[in-house]
């Protein structure tokens, strides 16, 4: 056990008795990340249960996958009241005095802060490219639309698409890609007011159809059969991790 630090150091690899030690939750990192946005932290665990499912689905690294989720959105911690997950009802909205362009530098920061910690902190490589990739270069689509309408109310020039695009790298495994999806649909399926198997289903095929046009699995080996896997997997999770609030057909909403 002693030679495994350097073993790992010198192949750039984690072997599994590092991963279990990794995780329990009480590292520093996810204590301070508990602490200061416990709403991130909430949503990192649950995207770790669904990451690891879906991952094993299509026979990945389901543990790589479990840990590179704790540990993926720890740049948030660094401004956690600019999160939707951290605003508590009633709270302030502080992107409300923003212009959509600032708003999307501290949105799209969290990765490079999350890094710096990572490193910071000594996390091995294999789970700072969770942090790197998990956003890919995907568009922060909600300040791009109000940049695009308020240019169009002033009669200014469109919005540049590529100033609120994340910087990547695309995922470069099939293990990021798959935590990409999970962190995803996790989040979208918060905003759901009434979940439904029809609608779960219908926004993780969105989702997962929205990535893969964007190009954004370009870089990873993964194949066709496989996303479905995962979509299938990640559905499954979904529908029980709101099984308190699913509404199947057969009943009526109170």
């Amino acid at each position: 056990a002693g030679c495994l630090p350097f073993i790992e150091n010198v192949f750039g690899i984690l072997t599994d008795i590092s991963l279990l030690e990794l995780t329990a939750v009480s590292h520093p990192l996810l204590q301070e990340l508990a602490r200061r946005a416990p709403g991130t932290y909430n949503h990192s665990m649950t995207v770790a249960t669904i990451a690891e499912a879906a991952a094993e689905s299509i026979g990945a690294n389901g543990l790589l996958t479990r840990v590179g989720a704790y540990f993926h959105d720890i740049g948030k911690m660094m401004k956690p009241e600019y999160f939707i997950e951290n605003m508590t009802e009633g709270s302030e909205n502080h992107h409300k005095s923003l212009a959509p362009a600032m708003s999307t530098l501290i949105i799209i920061g969290h990765v490079k802060d999350g890094v710096e910690l990572a490193e910071e902190n000594n996390l091995p490589q294999p789970l700072i490219s969770f942090i790197e990739q998990h956003h890919g270069t995907t568009l922060v689509e909600y300040f791009f639309h109000e940049a695009a309408r308020t240019a169009d109310e002033d009669h200014r020039t469109n919005a540049d698409e590529s100033s609120f695009r994340y910087p990547g790298p695309k995922p470069q495994s099939r293990e990021n890609a798959v935590l990409m999806l999970a962190d995803a649909v996790e989040s979208a399926s918060r905003t759901l007011t009434e979940p439904t198997p029809r609608r779960i289903q219908s926004l993780v095929h969105e989702i997962t159809m929205k990535r893969l046009l964007d190009g954004q699995f370009d870089e990873c080996d993964l194949k066709m059969d496989e996303i479905r896997s995962i979509e299938e997997s990640l559905i499954k999770s979904l529908l029980a991790a709101h099984h308190g609030r699913v509404k199947y057909p057969s009943q009526r909403t109170a």
